[in-house]
């Protein structure tokens, strides 16, 4: 019987004491989180975001992970410095690493150890902090804020100001949230966000919330502007009719200063607490997922006749593009209904013309591209291989477009009921490029997962969301085949919830979201 996860816990990370590795400034520490497998492989959850200069980071990016109460669920917390853009670690400085288990973390709360590196010596005197909480409340707030006469803190030009929200906590104030830098303003608009009510208060409304305001700098010095407290009880009784306003406190500007006033207002303009649908929510609701496979039928595979080939079959009837269907399929068949899965290829020369196409349909019937489960995907793909001739060169466009074709019947449904995914087996050599969301190998391939940046267009225009999740299929060689499909499909959740709360469409059998709290 498999294991019934018993809730979900959200954890929270800091550091103090990093090693330095950065010369002329302190390192840039990002947090990645991995799980291990039952074979105890390791796979990459999630990350933190990058903090810039800083050798005691408060990470803001929180991990939300399934608490299975019978399972040894195996952690491991790795602390990079990050100096590039790419998202392979393994050319970024190591900082040190805890691991534990999501039982040890639970049991204490707050759990701060020493970071060790990988011959477990002691990584200086860097320790991590991880705090766990368990998801009752899937209310969150979405802020609107903005503020006024900020002091200036540069001397060159004008602060460049952000906003801290914090959580009172039995051990003490825990970060929350932190918004974007708004450059060279003393009257700033930031972008609206949401915080998780739990995150923020602990869905108590008139537990105390604090509000800092710092100016950004590069060194890592970042300067207080100043700060205040309130409630969301305070925060819904004093924007209903207009924006709550509270004063910017610097208490050390305060004693120095006679006559001082404020560091500037912070105006909170719009604060609405809504619940937000889980994915369960969505699934359990009858949202069906439409997966679509696209194999990579171009000449940088090798010969299929040759063992070297990624195509090759081996006489136990394996090759690692059938791996990956398998892998990947079998977890997600469940989500649709009626198991029919579109499976096409690209790169090849087809018959009977041997023109080259990027979008043929494996089991060559343009009308019914449909295979019938993943059975039928692995047989449509035993039975085209040796008909068709490996050509080039890569273009993941017309695959991507004929997928959004039909996705664009998303954006026309009235609830949530239908979601699309493309899984594209490459080699990894993109042609294609500008097309796609514009180099070459799978450096080209790290580029489309936005992970580290969202994606612009040519024309310099960023994508609205992350929906591109890249793996390395030669990191889960000698991995189970669950490892391989919880990594390939770790963000589709997320980037589910993301699309239906954006389009504010609802599961379909369900009433609309409820609003506890109502608009504040």
């Amino acid at each position: 019987m498999a294991a019934q996860c018993v809730t979900k816990v959200e954890l929270t990370v800091s550091c103090n004491n990093l090693l330095d590795k950065d010369i002329g400034s302190k390192s840039d520490p990002l947090c990645v989180l991995l799980m291990s497998t039952s074979d105890s492989q390791w796979y990459e959850v999630e990350r933190t975001e990058k903090v810039q200069n800083c050798l005691s980071p408060k990470f803001a990016k929180k991990f939300v992970i399934d608490y299975y109460f019978e399972i040894v669920q195996k952690l491991k917390f790795g602390i990079y410095d990050i100096d590039n853009k790419t998202i392979d670690l393994s050319d970024d400085d190591f900082l040190g690493e805890l691991e534990c288990t999501l039982g040890q973390v639970v049991s204490s709360r707050k759990l701060t150890r020493p970071l060790v590196l990988k011959n477990k010596s002691p990584a200086g005197k860097g320790t991590i902090t991880i705090s766990a909480e368990e998801i009752k409340d899937n209310r969150v707030v979405n802020f609107e804020v903005q503020a006024r006469k900020l002091d200036n803190k540069d001397f060159f030009g004008k602060s460049d100001p952000y906003l801290e929200f914090y959580k009172q906590t039995e051990t003490g104030w825990q970060l929350a949230h932190r918004t974007e830098v708004v450059k060279n303003n003393l009257n700033p608009s930031w972008r609206p966000f949401r915080i998780p009510l739990q995150s923020l208060c602990g869905g108590d409304m008139d537990k105390p919330i604090k509000v800092e305001c710092y100016d950004y700098d590069n060194d890592g010095s970042h300067d207080l502007i100043g700060s205040f407290e309130t409630t969301m009880t305070r925060l819904q009784e004093a924007s209903r009719t207009s924006p709550a306003e509270f004063e910017c406190i610097n208490s050390k500007k305060k004693q120095k200063k006679k006559g001082y006033k404020n560091s500037g207002v912070v105006s909170v303009k719009h604060c609405q607490v809504v619940k937000e649908y889980t994915f369960l929510d969505y699934i359990m609701g009858g949202c069906q997922i439409n997966f679509t496979v696209a194999i990579d039928f171009t000449g940088s595979n090798g010969d299929p006749r040759s063992p070297q080939s990624l195509h090759y079959i081996s006489p136990q009837g394996v090759n690692e593009y059938l791996s990956a269907i398998w892998s990947v399929g079998n977890v997600i068949q469940d989500y649709d209904s009626d198991k029919m899965f579109p499976a096409f290829g690209f790169g090849a020369q087809i018959p009977p013309t041997w023109q080259v196409s990027h979008e043929f349909p494996l089991n060559f019937n343009p009308s019914n591209p449909f295979c019938a489960g993943v059975e039928g995907v692995v047989e449509a793909y035993r039975v085209c291989l040796p008909q068709v001739k490996l050509y080039g060169p890569t273009n993941f466009s017309p695959i991507i477009n004929h997928v959004a074709c039909f996705a664009k019947q998303a954006l026309q449904q009235t609830t949530a009921s239908q979601y699309f995914v493309l899984l594209i087996i490459t080699d990894g050599v993109i042609t294609d490029m500008d097309e796609t969301l514009g180099g070459a190998d799978f450096s080209a391939m790290e580029f489309l997962d936005g992970d580290d940046g969202r994606l612009r267009s040519l024309s310099g225009e960023a994508a609205m969301r992350d929906i591109v999740q890249f793996v390395p299929f030669r990191q889960f060689q000698n991995a189970p085949k669950e490892a391989l499909a919880k990594s390939v499909l770790a963000e589709v959740p997320g980037q589910l919830v993301e699309f239906f709360n954006t389009m504010k469409l609802s599961p379909p059998n369900s009433s609309p979201a409820p609003n506890p709290a109502g608009t504040i």
